[in-house]
C-alpha cells in the first residue's frame, strides 16, 4: 500500500493503466461485477469462493501482460522454481483473489459468519490496552490472504479500525465499492492530503487505522523486500512514533480449506527509527508470504516495472 492503499481488488482497474482507461470500459467493469454480486449473493459461501476464484484464474489467463508479470514477480523471489509451480502459484494466486474480492463485495454476509473466523497473537492485546489508556493504534498489513478479516475481528471486539485507500478512477464502480469496505470499519479515507488528515485526527483522537504496505511508492526508502529492494513507504512508523502508539503486523491467514480465516496478531514492531521499523514490518510480511506464497498478491509492481 504506498502510504497506504486499503484494498484494490482483482479488476480491470488493478490490471490496466489509468489513463488507457475509456467510458466503455467502465461501463463493462460495473456491469460485470453487479452482475457477480448478483448471480453470486444467494449462494452458499463455500460455492461463492469457488465461482468467484475460477472466475478470477480465468480472467488472469486472458491477459497475458499480467501473467508475465506475475511470473516474473515470481522467478525473482524464486529463481529456481520451476515452471509447474509459477503455474500452479499464479493460478492459486487468482483464486484467492476472487475469493476475497467476493467476500468484499458481499461484506455483510463476511461479517455476519464472523463468529467462525479465529484469531491468536499478542498484537491483539497491545490493541486493547492501546484503547483502555485512551491511545491510538496502527495495524501494518499487506494485500496478503483475507484482509478484510482484521477489521472485521476488530469491529466484533469494539475495536473499530479505519482505513486509507486509493480511490478507483471508474467512479461508478468506487461508489459501489467504498460503502462495502466501510462496512468493516470506519473512517475510510481517501488517499490524499484529506485523508491524511483524517488518518492523522483518527490516531490523535485514540482511533485505529488500518495501513497496507506493500505496494511501491515514489516518496519512500529503498528497503528490502523478499530480498530484493523495494520502494517502501515510513508512513505507518512516522505516525507510531509521532503519536507514541503501537504498530502492529497483523494477517487474515486463509486456511487449507480456504473458506476459513485465522486472524494473527503479531508482537508490536519494537521502537527504532521509522527505517528500522519499517524494515521489520517488510521482514513480518515477507515472511508471510514466503510461508503461504499463493496468498499474497504478486501482480503488484513491488519492485519497479
Amino acid at each position: 500500500m504506498n502510504s497506504g492503499g486499503l484494498c484494490r481488488p482483482f479488476s480491470l482497474e488493478t490490471l490496466e493503466p489509468m489513463a488507457n482507461r475509456t467510458r466503455f470500459r467502465n461501463s463493462v467493469e460495473n456491469a460485470v461485477q453487479r452482475v457477480l454480486r448478483w448471480v453470486t449473493r444467494p449462494l452458499p459461501h463455500r460455492l461463492q469462493l469457488a465461482l468467484a476464484g475460477g472466475a478470477a484464474r480465468l480472467l488472469l489467463a486472458l491477459l497475458p501482460a499480467q501473467r508475465r508479470r506475475v511470473e516474473g514477480n515470481l522467478r525473482r523471489v524464486y529463481p529456481d522454481i520451476t515452471p509447474g509451480e509459477t503455474t500452479r502459484l499464479r493460478n492459486e494466486m487468482a483464486r484467492n483473489i476472487g475469493r476475497t474480492l467476493i467476500e468484499i463485495f458481499h461484506s455483510d454476509q463476511f461479517i455476519e459468519r464472523a463468529h467462525a473466523l479465529s484469531f491468536e497473537g499478542p498484537g491483539l492485546k497491545a490493541l486493547e490496552d492501546a484503547k483502555a489508556f485512551g491511545k491510538g493504534a496502527i495495524v501494518v498489513s499487506g494485500h496478503f490472504g483475507q484482509w478484510e478479516a482484521i477489521r472485521t475481528i476488530l469491529k466484533q471486539r469494539g475495536l473499530e479500525c479505519g482505513a486509507i485507500y486509493r480511490a478507483f478512477n471508474n467512479e461508478v464502480f468506487d461508489g459501489d465499492f467504498r460503502p462495502r469496505i466501510e462496512a468493516f470499519g470506519t473512517p475510510v479515507v481517501v488517499k490524499g492530503r484529506a485523508g491524511m488528515r483524517g488518518m492523522l485526527q483518527q490516531i490523535s483522537r485514540g482511533g485505529i487505522m488500518a495501513i497496507l504496505l506493500d505496494q511501491r511508492t515514489k516518496d519512500g526508502v529503498m528497503l528490502d523486500f523478499l530480498g530484493h529492494p523495494a520502494n517502501t513507504a515510513t508512513t505507518a512508523a512516522d505516525l507510531a512514533l509521532k503519536y507514541d502508539v503501537p504498530l502492529v503486523p497483523t494477517y487474515g491467514i486463509r486456511q487449507p480449506d480456504k473458506t476459513s480465516v485465522k486472524v494473527v496478531f503479531e508482537a508490536p514492531i519494537p521502537e527504532g527509527t521509522a527505517v528500522e521499523m519499517t524494515q521489520a514490518v517488510n521482514d513480518s510480511l515477507g515472511a508471510r508470504v514466503r510461508a503461504a506464497p499463493e496468498q499474497w498478491f504478486w501482480l503488484h509492481r513491488r519492485w519497479g516495472r
